[in-house]
């Protein structure tokens, strides 16, 4: 009886390997939850990155097409350049101009008037 008595594991190294067991699990749980927040987090500012580059592109086809109905296609170039855009279209007829620029691979769109004011 006494000899295998021996051979069985006491409860306190069953307990043991039962902890060490779970130790490992919780690790590799750790390190899904921990790479899953890494691809979110990166994929968040991704996102953000292009959302500001759009808006970048939109803001910069805005002023270009103002400038360029008061004052025709060089200060279009030249406002679209200051906001870091390139011209692309440039089209203008008596009293509206659409421009088209482009920001880091995003093109925008803008149209502008150029009103008759009257007075009063």
């Amino acid at each position: 009886m006494d000899m295998f008595a021996a051979e069985l594991p006491t409860t306190e190294q069953l307990e043991t390997e039962q902890h060490n067991e779970e130790r490992g699990a919780s690790l590799v749980f750790l390190a899904l939850v921990l790479a899953m927040v890494l691809m979110t987090t990166s994929l968040a500012i991704g996102l953000t990155v292009r959302v500001m580059d759009r808006a970048r592109a939109q803001a910069a086809a805005d002023a270009a097409a103002l400038a360029g109905v008061m004052e025709g296609r060089a200060a279009a170039d030249r406002l679209a350049g200051a906001n870091g855009a390139t011209l692309v279209v440039f089209e203008s007829s008596e009293n509206a101009v659409r421009v088209v620029v482009s920001v880091d691979g995003w093109k925008a769109e803008a149209r502008a008037e150029r009103s008759l004011l009257l007075p009063d």
